[in-house]
């Protein structure tokens, strides 16, 4: 008995390493970083959530494929939460869960990206289109060559400077969000950057500020880049 289960189990040990060092060399890392000066609870879909203190840093492999989509990383901010990870955040609240099953609450900053995609490439970009919470930043971390180097990045002072009809505590919702009308959420034909709209892209010309936005606010690099996503970038 023992002599014929030597050779089985050994060879299932070898494909087991075989395919987890295939996973995992061909896996994309996220490196999620809260530089504020207050405790942000990093949310991501997949990867789910943490608490992330000033300074902290949440390492997450999210492999090597989209397939589904795209797929997002946002900052929750005033959270509150039980040993079972249950409660309730101010902004990107997620069913009240600590580890995110699904999208969060508006208003939220997002980074967006979907890998492995047309070509072999990877998209990714910021969206002010579920609104505006916290600063963000977004680029490569691994040297590849990219459509930007410097990556994408929003840090204007939206909170600060809000307009009053869409401010709402820890934030500022999207106009489509409040309003509702085809002027703001582009449900048929293109939209024209005016008025509440033009607020967010002059604040933040980076990112996605309505859903019909185009230009530079997507960027590409080659599958298996590394990412960086940095909550206040300096």
């Amino acid at each position: 008995m023992g002599h014929d289960l030597r050779p089985f189990s050994l060879f299932t040990l070898f494909v087991n390493i075989a395919l987890f060092l295939q996973y995992h060399t061909n896996a994309t890392i996220f490196d999620i970083r809260n530089n504020c000066s207050y405790t942000v609870w990093a949310a991501s879909v997949p990867g789910g959530g943490r608490q992330l203190d000033h300074g902290q840093t949440w390492t997450l492999d999210v492999g090597n494929s989209t397939s589904g989509g795209a797929y997002r990383i946002w900052a929750r901010t005033g959270c509150s939460f039980d040993g079972a990870g249950r409660g309730k955040c101010q902004t990107g609240d997620c069913n009240g869960l600590l580890q995110c099953q699904g999208y969060g609450t508006p208003p939220n900053t997002l980074a967006e990206f979907a890998l492995n995609q047309f070509n072999n490439m990877d998209f990714f970009d910021l969206s002010l289109i579920d609104g505006f919470n916290v600063p963000m930043g977004f680029s490569s971390n691994s040297g590849s060559t990219c459509s930007g180097t410097r990556g994408v990045r929003c840090t204007g002072d939206i909170n600060g400077e809000c307009p009053s009809e869409l401010r709402v505590p820890g934030g500022c919702n999207h106009p489509c969000t409040v309003f509702g009308t085809n002027q703001y959420c582009c449900f048929s034909g293109p939209c024209v950057p005016t008025g509440y709209l033009r607020f967010f892209r002059d604040k933040c010309p980076d990112a996605y500020s309505y859903p019909t936005d185009g230009g530079t606010s997507t960027l590409t690099c080659p599958g298996g880049t590394n990412y960086r996503v940095v909550f206040c970038p300096s």
